[in-house]
């Protein structure tokens, strides 16, 4: 039977790539996708108003949504997640709106159906066939260094722990385990730690990824001594992963359709 996909794009502040990324949904890559969701999460900018704008001269089965709040990448997550497991989806995409990564590298994944023998399918930048254009040898190193830290404690090949192109069986979110996970960026950490935890079935597939015109929301530095205290917290007790993560519980991710 034909799964049903949905595909989950977060977007802030991106007015000047979401069009590009919109651009990647050819009739190849729709032949498997059956809706996708635009999450704005409050963008300041005319992000909402450019996808509007390109959903009216276009057919794709695309409805937009407004977070109520600012709930950064991580609470843009729960959104989509919940959404989809609502909705009876059997998987759910995530394609970041920025255009760093390219939905066309999971394609062939998409159609051997590949991805049904996993749990999750994680784009990663840093293995044998990724290219990567733009990206410091710098940052290349720090994520090298931090990939094979996780692989250590999880004892699990990590090649990247967080990239904009994932994709995720929504039997693994049946618990909701993800709720409590940070709202911001190092969300994806906790996903992988998640992983290795509850024992799920995880594998990597390159991916080209670029930075052009983009702005990063990360605090290098200090996201870096926040990912080290949480792995090293995990790996002398397993159940930190089940902790509140967030500063400010929130109880309901809601959002509204805006089209």
């Amino acid at each position: 039977m034909k799964k049903k996909i949905l595909l989950f794009i977060p977007g802030y502040n991106c007015e000047k790539q979401i069009v590009r990324v919109l651009d990647q949904l050819n009739d190849k890559v729709m032949k498997y996708i059956d809706e996708i969701i635009f999450v704005n999460n409050l963008s300041t900018d005319d992000t909402e108003k450019v996808v509007l704008k390109y959903s009216t001269k276009h057919k794709l089965p695309l409805k937009v949504l407004r977070n109520d709040q600012n709930y950064n990448l991580g609470g843009s997550h729960k959104v989509a997640f919940n959404y989809a497991k609502k909705n009876k989806f059997d998987y759910v995409i995530v394609l970041h709106g920025d255009d760093q990564g390219n939905i066309n590298d999971l394609l062939p994944y998409l159609e051997n159906k590949e991805y049904e023998n996993y749990d999750c399918l994680l784009g990663a930048r840093f293995m044998k066939g990724s290219k990567l254009i733009g990206y410091s040898k710098f940052r290349t190193f720090g994520n090298i260094v931090y990939n094979w830290l996780f692989s250590f404690v999880t004892h699990k090949r990590i090649y990247d722990l967080g990239s904009g192109l994932n994709m995720y069986s929504t039997k693994m979110l049946d618990n909701n385990f993800y709720h409590k996970f940070p709202d911001r960026l190092t969300f994806n950490y906790c996903m992988i730690l998640a992983v290795h935890y509850y024992k799920q079935n995880v594998n990597f597939f390159p991916i080209t990824w670029r930075e052009d015109d983009q702005v990063s929301n990360v605090k290098m530095v200090n996201q870096a001594f926040n990912v080290l205290s949480m792995l090293f917290k995990y790996f002398f007790n397993h159940e930190y992963i089940k902790r509140e993560f967030r500063d400010n519980p929130i109880k309901e991710y809601t959002s509204k359709v805006v089209k």
